[in-house]
């Protein structure tokens, strides 16, 4: 029988990057047996903290076949989020992947008509996307695709092109053409453990999420401990700095996605900007964007961590927007 997995693949392939997809490599689905023990590790250590959520189906999470009934491949995806303009230095600053609308809905519409497009031009597949949606080791398989090398800071590089992009997956119960793995560039560079305010990165290629200021100024539900007081610089929503000083983001381009342009006002907010937010301008600027997901009362509990005022001095301002 004539094996069309090297036509399907290139099918997929080419689309992909139609839909404006940086890269697209592929990998057999299959029981991930090396990542197994580093999760189990991870996870009894504690490294994730309150993200109950990555403990919960540990099985699936290694088998892309519990997750897609009959699946052959799983087709990771990469796509570019480095803005062509950043936010000053000196105010307050969110992560660069938030700058425009989340990219959870983005993606996953660009999925959505890829997949749509893979039934129409090659028969019936089944599968199921993912965008941070489901128990996926998004790195990990776009590491067996050859995407890219997992760093010392644990986020997934590529050689010319650096870090900063998002990482989707189509699940398939399609048989494709596998891509290999590439080589690990690192070396002995250690500027992003050197970086870490918070030591997260406990060990080459070992990130304490719990250690986390993304953690602290995302996941985390209760007070900021005081322990990490003065160790955020003025990063009030996620952090970018193991992947700033990381050499291979020298290579970085400006994203060409017009969804992820940032809104008018974000890059212009000064830090009084910032400390004045009030509840209709931070509707108004991040309505689309993943700083929701922290929500207003959370994000003035990290500008007044960050700003160093104790929590209980919410202004009055503060008070009656909440009311």
């Amino acid at each position: 029988m004539f094996n069309l997995a090297p036509k399907h693949t290139q099918i997929i392939k080419q689309k992909a990057q139609e839909l404006g997809f940086m890269y697209c490599g592929v990998s057999k689905a299959e029981f991930l047996e090396e990542e197994a023990p580093r999760l189990e590790s991870w996870l009894n250590q504690n490294m994730h903290g309150q993200m109950h959520y990555m403990a919960n189906h540990f099985d699936k999470r290694l088998d892309p076949r519990l997750l897609v009934d009959g699946a052959k491949s799983v087709v990771s995806l990469l796509l570019n989020y480095f803005p062509e303009e950043t936010q000053p230095e000196d105010t307050f600053k969110i992560s660069k992947y938030a700058y425009g609308q989340d990219y959870h809905f983005v993606i996953k519409d660009k999925l959505k008509t890829l997949f749509q497009y893979i039934q129409e031009e090659i028969g019936e597949v089944g599968g199921r996307v993912f965008v941070d949606s489901a128990p996926v080791m998004d790195k990990v398989w776009a590491k067996k695709s050859g995407l890219g090398w997992v760093g010392k800071n644990s986020n997934l590089i590529r050689p010319g092109v650096g870090s900063f992009f998002f990482i989707a997956e189509l699940i398939l119960d399609l048989e494709l053409e596998p891509d290999g793995p590439i080589k690990d560039y690192c070396g002995t560079c250690t500027k992003c453990m050197d970086a870490c305010p918070t030591d997260a990165i406990s060990a080459p290629y070992v990130v304490d999420g719990s250690k986390c200021i993304s953690y602290f100024t995302i996941e985390l539900k209760d007070q900021i401990p005081q322990e990490v007081e003065g160790k955020f610089g003025n990063w009030v929503f996620g952090c970018d700095i193991c992947q700033d000083v990381c050499p291979w983001n020298r290579f970085s381009k400006a994203h060409r996605e017009p969804a992820f342009a940032p809104h008018p006002e974000l890059l212009h907010l000064t830090s009084n900007d910032w400390v004045e937010l009030t509840q209709e301008v931070f509707r108004d600027i991040f309505r689309k964007s993943a700083v929701k997901r922290t929500g207003f009362e959370g994000l003035t509990r990290n500008l007044r961590f960050v700003a160093n005022e104790p929590a209980d001095l919410s202004s009055d301002r503060v008070s009656e927007d909440l009311v």
